[in-house]
């Protein structure tokens, strides 16, 4: 069942051809930015929006993407009191904006209390795929959509790192024992039986696999296919590049409570140097030129549409 509004300007169907789902009902509250300390910030947001739907009009003339709604919000979170919804792209801040939808929503008195454990796998968050079609519908039309991005080779960097170069018990025997298996020639027993010391050039030569040992994980998954940005008309395009500010605007355009900023803290491997260009620039180095243009092919997506510089 359509809202009233959109029966009168689409059909039904249309939903599901790659045209932009509606706007905002009623758009964010920019009154007290005039002069204010968050202008710049505010011209660089409506600069992202403009230049994201530049590219979807013309991205989309020529390829319609056909996929069912539930499964275009399943990333989606939603944050009834506040009426957000938060499009959740891992390795660009997600953990700790997950701690602050928990806050926002009455659920913790800080951030910086709640575990990694706790954001992850303590299912106190709904996703927007767990309401019926009206829910879905009512949600999206009338409440703040937001997204955060971050450069593609330099997260899926931060992905490598974070899930092979540290013991994890998932992500070593699921991924690692398939990617070593296919992609190292006289590995040793070892290797084989843990999973673990996947090499970058391994884990590459998987990611471009189309014949894949094992499927795509949303840590390294294009952004594209995560929150789909020509079809979900997103209010608020923050970039983990400027994720403080970003959000901690954002956070006052939602009408969050004065005391409430985003925590600056890293989740996890807290001693690791960051993922940063130089690092990015490091395990380059590890793979050859086809492979290295090939990888930023694999993302020219998400590097297109978010206007970052090609490596």
């Amino acid at each position: 069942q359509l809202p009233e509004q959109q029966k009168t300007s689409e059909s039904p169907l249309s939903w599901f051809r790659g045209v932009y789902l509606p706007p905002a009902l009623h758009p964010l509250n920019k009154t007290f930015i005039k002069g204010g300390k968050w202008e710049d910030i505010d011209n660089t947001q409506e600069k992202r929006r403009a230049f994201l739907q530049d590219f979807c009009k013309k991205y989309n003339s020529r390829k319609k993407l056909q996929t069912h709604l539930v499964h275009l919000v399943s990333r989606i979170y939603v944050e009834d009191r506040h009426k957000v919804l938060y499009c959740e792209v891992p390795k660009a801040g997600c953990s700790n904006w997950k701690r602050v939808l928990m806050v926002l929503n009455g659920l913790a008195a800080s951030a910086n209390n709640i575990s990694h454990d706790d954001v992850h796998y303590g299912k106190h968050l709904r996703k927007l795929d767990s309401y019926d079609l009206k829910g879905i519908y009512t949600r999206l039309n009338m409440y703040t959509k937001f997204i955060f991005v971050r450069d593609p080779v330099e997260r899926l960097v931060s992905a490598f790192r974070d899930k092979f170069e540290h013991p994890n018990s998932y992500y070593h025997p699921v991924f690692g024992k398939a990617i070593i298996k296919k992609y190292r020639h006289n590995a040793d027993e070892e290797a084989l039986k843990t999973g673990s010391g996947v090499k970058f050039k391994e884990f590459i030569q998987y990611l471009l696999d189309s014949h894949r040992p094992v499927g795509m994980d949303i840590h390294w998954e294009q952004v594209s296919k995560l929150c789909y940005p020509c079809l979900i008309n997103y209010d608020f395009i923050g970039k983990f590049e400027t994720l403080e500010e970003d959000a901690n605007y954002f956070l006052q355009l939602v009408g969050a409570p004065v005391d409430l900023k985003f925590p600056k803290f890293k989740d996890r491997h807290s001693s690791d140097e960051r993922t940063s260009a130089e690092v990015v620039r490091q395990y380059l180095k590890e793979l050859s030129k086809e492979e290295r243009q090939l990888t930023y092919d694999f993302y020219y997506l998400d590097y297109l549409m978010f206007n970052y510089t090609s490596p």
